[in-house]
């Protein structure tokens, strides 16, 4: 039996931001939660615990809810190689100091 999860409280904290964020882009919409949970082929319940940012709910309902509302575009860019700074620099650092070209073979002299 798999050991629970217990995530971080930095984890907790994105996610409730997430969360709110998610609830206020649906109140600006005017969508009620029955239309969003429709859309997104979820509970009413299970939106309810997206909106409060809960950990337990798999990334593809938050993905979900968030094609829902038309944002999903923007979940898609959040490993993208250009915002990666970390990455970028590790392989910075991998790249060779020089460069050498394969140096051309002689023939002998025919004798």
């Amino acid at each position: 039996m798999p050991t629970p999860h217990q995530p971080s409280a930095a984890v907790r904290r994105v996610l409730r931001k997430l969360g709110a964020d998610i609830h206020d882009a649906r109140r600006r919409r005017r969508l009620p939660m029955a239309v969003v949970a429709d859309r997104a082929f979820t509970t009413r319940a299970t939106l309810q615990r997206v909106e409060r940012g809960d950990t337990s709910v798999s990334i593809g309902i938050y993905a979900a809810v968030l094609n829902a509302l038309g944002l999903l575009d923007a979940l898609g860019q959040i490993a993208d190689i250009g915002r990666d700074e970390v990455g970028q620099a590790l392989a910075s650092e991998a790249l060779p100091r020089r460069i050498h070209l394969p140096r051309k073979t002689r023939k002998p002299p025919d004798a």
